[in-house]
């Protein structure tokens, strides 16, 4: 795929030891070319606050969002998001069924860019919830899109037994973003004068001391103590 605009979702819970009640999820969605990253937390796992989330994700893209691809949960298989990527022709797929491997870029996104920031703890209050979207969509969205390099498979071959992997160098986001003639010029510039301005320690620093405070918002009473080991 030579195209940015197309996107795997899914979410994750923030429910710490217990599932019940109601506790926040994070709503992550990645681009499949560019690995872009937009993410928001939702309370529960309602049909019409997925949708509201996607939609602001979806003006945050720097490029059109074009395609939708989704597990079988039924917070995406519904005729709320139906309708609404019909509404702004969004082509809209789903993986299949206990097939994680249809999703592995989200998969791989779950784990980097939600979980090991936030960990197992429980979530589940609405100040929390502020807290974490004013991170997702500020310092955490400008670090992880600006300044976090990643690589991507080009080829496989085979020699012998042995598969043999080859990978482009290391490029972030927005650098693929730059390339891409799908991508906005006016958001684009926006970027780059972000990235000129943002010292990328500093901004570090401002998402630890904001994570210490949400860390400390967290729900003890269902969330693991330190050290206990996670399924």
């Amino acid at each position: 795929l030579k195209e940015a605009g197309f996107v795997e979702l899914d979410l994750v819970s923030h429910s710490g030891n217990c599932g019940d009640g109601e506790f926040i999820h994070s709503l992550n969605m990645t681009d499949i070319y560019t690995g872009w990253v937009e993410t928001r937390a939702v309370m529960g796992k309602g049909q019409t606050g997925v949708v509201a989330a996607i939609e602001q994700m979806r003006q945050s893209l720097p490029f059109p969002l074009r395609g939708i691809d989704s597990d079988n949960g039924s917070e995406f298989i519904n005729y709320h998001l139906k309708r609404y990527c019909s509404r702004h022709r969004i082509q809209f797929t789903r993986g299949r069924p206990y097939k994680k491997d249809d999703n592995a870029h989200i998969e791989q996104k779950n784990w980097t860019h939600v979980r090991k920031i936030f960990g197992y703890l429980r979530f589940d209050s609405a100040a929390v919830l502020e807290k974490m979207n004013d991170l997702y969509s500020g310092d955490l969205r400008v670090y992880q899109n600006l300044f976090q390099p990643s690589t991507k498979l080009l080829r496989k071959t085979r020699v012998g037994s042995r598969l043999r992997r080859v990978y482009e160098l290391p490029r972030t986001p927005l650098e693929r973003a730059r390339d891409c003639s799908q991508t906005d010029s006016a958001k684009l510039a926006q970027l780059n004068q972000t990235f000129q301005q943002q010292d990328p320690f500093e901004l570090s620093r401002s998402i630890d001391r904001k994570l210490e405070t949400i860390f400390g918002s967290a729900n003890i009473r269902w969330s693991p103590r330190p050290g206990e080991a996670q399924q």
